[in-house]
């Protein structure tokens, strides 16, 4: 086995290595990895020839660059890491680790003997009928209600109308996002290495801010965010997708037939959803305006299925027994036979939005958090149904006919 070095401790570490019967073709400090991923074609010959690359786990050493250098050349990497940020790092460019302490034939140790069978991640798709039924906050929500589980889990942003989930979470939305994975879709160039240099970690998601101008909205083509949407299955466990409330081809019309469509990136998203979380707002006009455009929402998203979830759930403008009377009106005009209901919170809302942070950071025990979690067990999530305990039988009961 031939092993490259790119570590503080390399002329160590290749020592103990040679000691060992390794051959060690090349050894060198933390950022010569870096170095030899941006000019590749002068010095990447040593570990474009190497079996195993042993690299830190920092953010500078190990680079998407470097990832895709390997990738090209068959190289594996093993990255040794000492904080779990690091190692959480590596795992999500499909990295092995090790820690940085450990024995460093522990390195080679830790790659595996067989491939583990890969399975793709799934998209949902976050809609909503127009009138802000909340669909910025669900998808936030959402998307931290499925990370809490250890899956990894990625957010996109793809309103072309008002895009606002880097506002809700403090993000700069200069950054490249998802425009940025569209077009490197569109150049077949997108990885799951690509993604994680493209995306903005908030604590265990992945966000990919959207366009920080409206007008922007040519950049999303439905076959870019199509790509895009495809290759963040290699990336995440999940990509939440926050959209536009329109899902009007009136574009179509035009005299340009191939011109691009203001709702080509929803309606994209939308088509390639594995799940789809239609909200409702829960007051008259909001259900009406919901079971109106349902027929045409359930045309887009095709065999998907919609998991209706109706939000700001209050007796006001409803009068008595609102879940009631919400539940029965879905069921009879859109033939929902199940649906979800967050209740109406404020303060919380509120809360959340003035410190850029999710309402399950700032309230994790309120009504509204707890309700969004409900819903990702049952809907999104299932766990297997528990057996029921029978009740105990008593000398009484056992005697009973």
């Amino acid at each position: 086995m031939r092993v490259a070095l790119a570590l503080p401790d390399a002329q160590r570490v290749a020592q103990r290595l040679r000691s060992a019967g390794v051959e060690v073709v090349f050894a060198a400090g933390p950022r010569a990895a870096a170095l030899l991923a941006a000019d590749a074609a002068a010095t990447g010959h040593d570990i474009a020839r190497a079996d195993v690359l042993v690299v830190s786990g920092d953010r500078d050493s190990l680079t998407s660059d470097l990832v895709m250098m390997c990738d090209r050349s068959g190289t594996r990497i093993v990255a040794r890491c000492r904080r779990d940020l690091d190692r959480r790092f590596a795992e999500s460019l499909g990295v092995a680790t090790v820690d940085a302490d450990a024995d460093p034939l522990d390195a080679l140790h830790a790659l595996p003997t067989a491939a583990a069978p890969h399975t793709r991640g799934r998209s949902i798709v976050v809609w909503g009928s127009h009138g802000a039924p909340g669909r910025t906050t669900v998808s936030i929500e959402l998307a931290f209600a499925l990370a809490r589980g250890g899956r990894r889990v990625g957010l996109a942003d793809a309103d072309t109308h008002a895009p606002s989930v880097a506002l809700a979470l403090g993000i700069p939305d200069e950054g490249p996002g998802l425009a940025a994975a569209c077009r490197q879709a569109a150049r077949s160039a997108l990885t799951p290495a690509e993604l994680t240099r493209i995306a903005v970690p908030v604590e265990d998601v992945e966000v990919l801010v959207g366009i920080n101008r409206p007008s922007r909205w040519p950049e999303l083509t439905a076959e870019r965010v199509t790509g895009a949407i495809e290759a963040a299955r290699d990336w995440v466990d999940d990509l939440v997708i926050d959209t536009a409330a329109a899902l009007e081809r009136d574009e179509e019309i035009v005299s340009d037939l191939d011109g691009p469509r203001r709702n080509a990136a929803g309606l994209a998203a939308l088509g390639s959803a594995d799940v789809v979380v239609g909200l409702v707002a829960a007051d008259p006009v909001g259900v009406s305006r919901f079971v109106r455009a349902y027929p045409e929402l359930r045309a887009v998203a095709g065999a998907a299925p919609i998991r209706v979830l109706a939000t700001k759930l209050r007796g006001g403008p409803l009068g008595m027994d609102a879940r009631g009377q919400v539940r029965r009106t879905l069921e009879r005009y859109t033939g929902a036979d199940r649906c979800w209901f967050l209740p109406w919170d404020p303060r919380a809302t509120d809360a959340a939005l003035l410190a850029a942070r999710p309402i399950s950071r700032r309230a994790a025990r309120g009504p509204l958090a707890t309700a969004m979690r409900r819903f990702v067990d049952e809907a999104l999530v299932p766990t297997p149904a528990r057996r029921r305990r029978e009740p105990m039988r008593t000398a009484a009961t056992a005697s009973a006919p």
